[in-house]
C-alpha cells in the first residue's frame, strides 16, 4: 500500500499562499462527527496559519456527505465567498450504498466548482473502515482537512495568477 505509515498531509508551510484576503466556507458533514469535526478543525487551523482572518472562515453543518454539493452551491452564491471546502466521511458498509453516495458527492462537488468557477475542494474521506478514516483525520496518515485547506489556498493563488494579480473573484 502506497500510504502505509506515510503522512499524506506534509507540505512546506513557506510555500503556502496567504489566505488573508479571502473568505472561506467550510461545509461539514454531521455524519461520523469524530472524523469530520477533526477535518474541520485542521482545515481551520491551516487557513489561520496561512493568514486567514477567523471571521472570514465560515462553517456550516449538513446532515451527511450527500448534502455537501447543494450546500456548496448555496455558499457559492455568496459573492464574498472565495473558496469552499467540503469535508465529509463516507465509510464502506455492507451494501452498494457507499458507491452511489461517493460517486454522487464527487460529481456534485465537481459540478458546483465548474458551474460557479469558485474553488470547491473535495475533502471527503471514502474509506473501507472507521480506522482508515481516523488515520486520515489526524492519525498516522495526516489530516485531509489540512490537505483541503492547502488545495483551496493554492487554487486561489492560481486563480489570481491566471485572472490577474489585482482581481479577487
Amino acid at each position: 500500500m502506497a500510504t502505509r505509515l506515510k503522512n499524506l498531509s506534509d507540505f512546506d508551510p513557506a510555500s503556502l499562499p496567504s489566505g488573508k484576503d479571502y473568505v472561506f466556507s467550510l461545509i461539514v458533514s454531521e455524519w461520523n462527527p469524530e472524523v469530520t469535526l477533526s477535518l474541520a478543525a485542521a482545515a481551520r487551523d491551516t487557513l489561520l496559519n496561512a493568514g486567514a482572518v477567523e471571521e472570514n472562515i465560515l462553517m456550516y453543518m449538513v446532515p451527511g456527505s450527500f448534502e455537501l454539493p447543494l450546500a456548496a452551491a448555496w455558499a457559492a452564491e455568496d459573492a464574498e465567498v472565495h473558496a469552499i471546502l467540503c469535508l465529509g466521511c463516507i465509510i464502506q458498509g455492507e451494501t452498494r450504498h457507499f458507491e452511489f453516495i461517493s460517486q454522487a458527492v464527487a460529481q456534485g462537488i465537481t459540478r458546483v466548482s465548474l458551474d460557479t468557477h469558485v474553488p470547491v475542494i473535495f475533502g471527503v474521506l471514502t474509506t473501507d473502515t472507521l480506522e482508515q478514516a481516523q488515520d486520515r483525520s489526524g492519525g498516522k496518515h495526516g489530516n485531509k482537512g489540512v490537505e483541503a485547506a492547502v488545495a483551496a489556498l493554492k487554487m486561489l493563488a492560481l486563480q489570481q495568477e491566471l485572472l490577474g494579480s489585482d482581481e479577487v473573484s
